[in-house]
Parts: C-alpha cells; sequence; structure tokens
C-alpha cells in the first residue's frame, strides 16, 4: 500500500474498534493486528492511538455537521426546516452507525478534538437564528431563542440514540412523531412561561 492507502486502511480499522468496543478498551496492538501491520506503523501515521481517534472523531463530526448544514440551507418554511434537520440526523445515524456509536461516546481525557455534545452546540447555533426569525413573526421573545434551538436539538439526538438500539420504528415515523412535538409545542409556546408548582419562587 501507499502511505495514503494505508494511512487510510488504520482509520477504517481504528473506527470499527472503537466503535465497538470504546477508545479505552481499544489498543494500538489490536489495531495493528487487525490491520496486519507492525505497531510503530500506526505509531508513524498517528503518533498513537489518541492521534487515530481524534482523526476518526474529526472526520464523523465534519459529515454530520456538513449533513445537517446542508438541509438547513435547503429548507423553505420553518416546519420545512425542522423535518430536514431532523431527517438529516436519523440518515446520519442509519447510514454511519458507527461513527454515530463513537460520536456518543465521551471522548478521552484531554482530548482535544470536538465531542458529540460541541457538535450539537455547533448544530443549536445554527438553528437558533432561524427560531429567532420565527419566534418575533409569532410575537414571541426572539431572546429565548438559544434556549429552545438547544431543546429541540437536544431532543431530537437522544431520540436518535434510542432509536439506535430499537429499530421497530420506521426512520419516517420517527422524524414524524420528533417533528409532531416539536412543531406542535412551538405552535402553542406561552410568551411568558412559568411553572405552576413553583409559583412566585425563582
Amino acid at each position: 500500500m501507499t502511505g495514503p492507502q494505508r494511512r487510510e486502511q488504520l482509520i477504517d480499522v481504528g473506527r470499527a474498534l472503537f466503535a465497538d468496543k470504546g477508545f479505552e478498551a481499544t489498543t494500538v496492538e489490536e489495531i495493528a493486528s487487525r490491520a496486519k501491520v507492525s505497531k510503530p506503523v500506526v505509531y508513524e501515521h498517528f503518533g498513537g492511538k489518541e492521534g487515530l481517534y481524534a482523526v476518526v472523531v474529526d472526520r464523523e463530526i465534519q459529515s454530520l455537521l456538513a449533513r445537517i448544514t446542508t438541509a438547513l440551507d435547503e429548507g423553505s418554511t420553518a416546519r420545512n426546516l425542522l423535518e430536514r434537520a431532523t431527517m438529516a440526523l436519523l440518515d446520519y445515524i442509519e447510514s454511519s452507525t458507527e461513527g454515530f456509536r463513537i460520536l456518543v461516546r465521551d471522548s478521552p481525557p484531554g482530548q482535544a478534538t470536538g465531542s458529540f455534545a460541541s457538535l450539537l452546540g455547533d448544530v443549536a447555533g445554527h438553528v437558533e437564528h432561524l427560531l429567532a426569525v420565527e419566534f418575533k413573526a409569532r410575537g414571541l421573545d426572539p431572546k429565548s431563542a438559544p434556549i429552545h434551538a438547544h431543546m429541540l436539538v437536544g431532543m431530537v439526538a437522544h431520540t436518535g440514540q434510542w432509536w439506535l438500539e430499537r429499530r421497530k420504528y420506521k426512520k419516517s415515523e420517527v422524524a414524524a412523531h420528533l417533528v409532531n412535538l416539536a412543531w406542535n409545542g412551538l405552535a402553542g409556546l406561552d410568551p411568558k412561561p412559568r411553572l405552576e408548582t413553583l409559583a412566585g419562587k425563582d
């Protein structure tokens, strides 16, 4: 193999092992053995397991973020944007199951690459300004858009994790239920929400 070909092979091997066993349980010896190379080859390309993991995670983050960004760019109405973004995440989970398993696990201590939590924060940032426009048009406070953006993104991401382990529902059904809850909840928002059980308390 050429150097670039070997590097891609090691990334594929590492991705499969990290998805199956997690970062901590995966060893350089195992990566090298699966790729049929010596340990020094792994160190030569990535400096160690941490370097390989960083490359794998970065690729998955860029892939998912690109899908969701494209979905948001192609949307027309607020509801259409919500549907497209929801389907983009579920499409990623379905087609890149190994990558999603890696992203939802905790990064190793001191890992400099992004995490799933930081990725969701990036996505929420994209959604935030869209919600602000929608809120203003509906007479709601646009300053609350960041809160709702994070709630929406978190709801979809957590449901996606649940669906990954329970595939008895079709992807379109999961998306339809998510959009139904999110959209109808947004449609009926109180301008100044309060908790009845905590009236008068901060």
